[in-house]
């Protein structure tokens, strides 16, 4: 049973939350203000964290630094419409994803299931991968002055090594191991979130921008990774 930190400093929200995850069979781990989520995730008490960013004692996006000091678990931020600074902020420093309050009760759902697979996948449990899995696990893939390693999970550009977050690295797979390949939004969120999309596609254009500002040396005019207007987004070869 996986055991999910929902951190708000609204109890009402808190509580609500609390009933959709345990509906889907979770355990949940309740805390009221940043502090007390460092001190329950640093602990190794949580398998993924649910957190508001405006909170008393310590905000969410400085509770989330501090815990990624401490583990490498999803973080899902809990956002209101009007804080598109602290969104793009909490992406930048390693939040795995955000929903904005008010949130419809299927897409929080399905937001913590995908996080918590590709966790998995990526080795944060013994989950088991078939003999072909093994062996596309240990490529190497190069596309210009990009190099992603997939055995060891390093990118480089120049040959000097980037930190990605999660999401980023795994849109970026995506796209180097099909390159030319044009995916929508929708296409992209299918396959690097193992979910349906439900809701806008911003999350995937807020990660696509983050990661062009990591391996492009103009973002404004990306060498690697084009839009297709109207269609969606490619690598080119």
């Amino acid at each position: 049973m996986y055991r999910i930190l929902v951190c708000d400093d609204e109890k009402d929200i808190v509580s609500a939350i609390r009933i959709y995850l345990m509906s889907e069979g979770y355990e949940v781990i309740e805390a009221y203000d940043g502090q007390q989520a460092v001190d329950i995730a640093g602990a190794g008490k949580a398998d993924l964290v649910l957190m508001d960013i405006m909170m008393p004692v310590m905000d969410g996006i400085t509770a989330m630094v501090r815990i990624r000091e401490k583990t490498n678990i999803p973080i899902i931020l809990l956002t209101a419409k009007s804080q598109d600074t602290d969104k793009v902020l909490g992406l930048n420093v390693g939040a795995d994803d955000y929903i904005t309050k008010p949130f419809n009760p299927v897409e929080l759902i399905a937001r913590v299931r995908a996080s918590l697979r590709r966790y998995m996948n990526l080795g944060g449990s013994n989950s088991g991968h078939s003999q072909d899995e093994e062996e596309d696990l240990s490529a190497v893939y190069r596309i210009g002055n990009i190099e992603l390693d997939d055995r060891t999970k390093i990118v480089r550009i120049n040959d000097q090594e980037i930190m990605l977050t999660r999401t980023e690295y795994d849109i970026l797979r995506l796209f180097v191991t099909n390159p030319g390949t044009v995916f929508s939004p929708r296409e992209i969120y299918k396959r690097v979130w193992e979910e349906e999309l439900i809701g806008s596609d911003n999350t995937v254009a807020v990660h696509i921008r983050h990661l062009r500002e990591k391996i492009e040396t103009d973002p404004a005019n990306p060498r690697h990774l084009k839009v297709v207007w109207g269609r969606g987004y490619k690598m080119e070869k």
